[in-house]
């Protein structure tokens, strides 16, 4: 029996007692559980591997997906690098900060660097040094590496079976940040960052077109999956990053930490900045003086501007209970919570609003007016904010290109704009509002 052979018939085997606690949903619009913790069996990189899988060399035309995915990931994609991130020297310095024996063996660092899923779900090919791996994206294999090769095989069956729904933008969403921010199992938490973990930064959209494609939304993709539009993936992730921080911050074991709130919630250049640079403004959205700080409402800025567009009654909620959270902050904890806990149904009323709309070109006209008009108003005085403004920018814009909604000539004077804005913020640590400002002028004045 060939090698291939025998890991199939073992993947079938430990298929069959997996299938006695299959994950169901527990009504229809109930969310998946992520994959660190379905109860699959997952099989590790070396069932994905083959030749006439998904380990093929280059793309094969004709048949529907690449299968070349797994040299993809292997040779282009960080995702495969995270587990040996754990071995180098920065990474053995936060393990010794944090009094964690290594970083390579901490739970808390391999639930986001490697599938560490629990020890009874990984199979005898599962190697947890294989880092971020096809698994851990897509959900443990066990009950689907056998049908989804069969003839006849859809993409709705392998989702019955197991198969995490990536292309689905409320999903992904929640599965990327997960990792890239955190939930209510893993968190990259101040502590983390004060020993040396770098800050986190992530939006959907923007994320997903920087990895290296695996594959290829075209007339087949369609046929089979769901697609959406970068607009609407963008929208989508804003508001599910800014749920999973409300989450966070309503969360009792993880909203303190001792006398202190659990400070990544916060906007870290609120504190982490020269006593020299005097970027203190007063800004309407926030309803707080210098000195504070600030709830990171990078995101909400992002979910004000497309609320405005999608759902002007629903925009004009979300912002008065966003600046009711702000307020808040400064009252007590449970203030904080509470407005919180009542933010987080408008999240849900979005996110519905969000996946339903077509965002036409006098929407994305708008949407780009929408991030000029708050940058011109001094909204991006902070880092955080100007770093998601940048993102949009480039998101919206390349929508623009794919509809039609500018031509050739004026898409060229814009991009060539958006890169003085993306220089702009290219170093958290020498951001100047002043630069950032002037960089937003140009690029209006290209858009018009």
């Amino acid at each position: 029996m060939s090698g291939r052979a025998t890991n199939l018939l073992r993947s079938l085997a430990v298929a069959a007692v997996a299938a006695v606690s299959l994950w169901l949903s527990a009504s229809a619009g109930a969310q998946p559980a992520l994959p660190i913790s379905d109860r699959d069996a997952h099989m590790g990189v070396a069932t994905c591997s083959g030749s006439t899988c998904h380990g093929a060399v280059a793309a094969m035309p004709g048949i529907g997906i690449m299968q070349n995915e797994f040299v993809t990931w292997q040779r282009r994609d960080k995702h495969a690098e995270a587990y040996k991130v754990l071995l180098n020297e920065r990474s053995k310095r936060i393990a010794r900060n944090l009094g964690l024996e290594s970083a390579h063996t901490a739970a808390m660092c391999l639930d986001c660097h490697a599938d560490n899923v629990a020890s009874n779900r990984r199979h005898t090919t599962f190697q947890i040094s294989d880092g971020v791996t096809c698994e851990a994206c897509h959900g443990g294999a066990g009950r689907w590496i056998g049908s989804h090769i069969t003839a006849g095989a859809t993409h709705a069956a392998n989702i019955q079976n197991g198969m995490y729904p990536t292309d689905d933008p409320v999903a992904r969403a929640r599965l990327c940040i997960s990792c890239h921010f955190g939930d209510q199992t893993r968190l990259v938490t101040h502590r983390i960052m004060g020993a040396g973990h770098p800050r986190m930064s992530f939006e959907l959209d923007t994320f997903t077109a920087l990895q290296p494609a695996h594959f290829e939304v075209d007339a087949d993709y369609r046929a089979r999956k769901r697609s959406y539009s970068g607009v609407q993936t963008w929208a989508i992730g804003q508001a599910i990053a800014l749920d999973s921080m409300l989450a966070v911050a309503t969360d009792p074991q993880k909203s303190r930490d001792g006398i202190f709130p659990e400070l990544v919630l916060f906007d870290c250049h609120s504190c982490h900045s020269p006593m020299s640079q005097l970027n203190w403004a007063p800004r309407a959205s926030t309803g707080l003086g210098p000195g504070i700080p600030k709830f990171n409402d990078s995101n909400s800025l992002m979910l004000g501007i497309i609320a405005a567009r999608v759902d002007p009654a629903l925009g004009t909620q979300f912002r008065e209970r966003m600046l009711a959270l702000h307020r808040a902050t400064v009252q007590s904890h449970d203030a904080m919570q509470n407005e919180a806990k009542a933010l987080r149904p408008v999240l849900q009323q979005l996110i519905q609003k969000f996946a339903g709309h077509s965002f036409a070109a006098a929407d994305l006209i708008a949407l780009v007016e929408g991030v000029l008009t708050d940058g011109m108003a001094g909204n991006y005085v902070d880092y955080a904010g100007a770093e998601q403004a940048t993102m949009a920018l480039g998101t919206i814009l390349n929508s623009m290109r794919q509809t039609g909604a500018v031509d050739q000539a004026k898409f060229q004077a814009m991009n060539r704009a958006l890169d003085k804005v993306f220089s702009a913020v290219d170093n958290d640590e020498k951001y100047a509002p002043e630069t950032f400002a002037a960089a937003l002028r140009d690029f209006q004045t290209a858009a018009r």
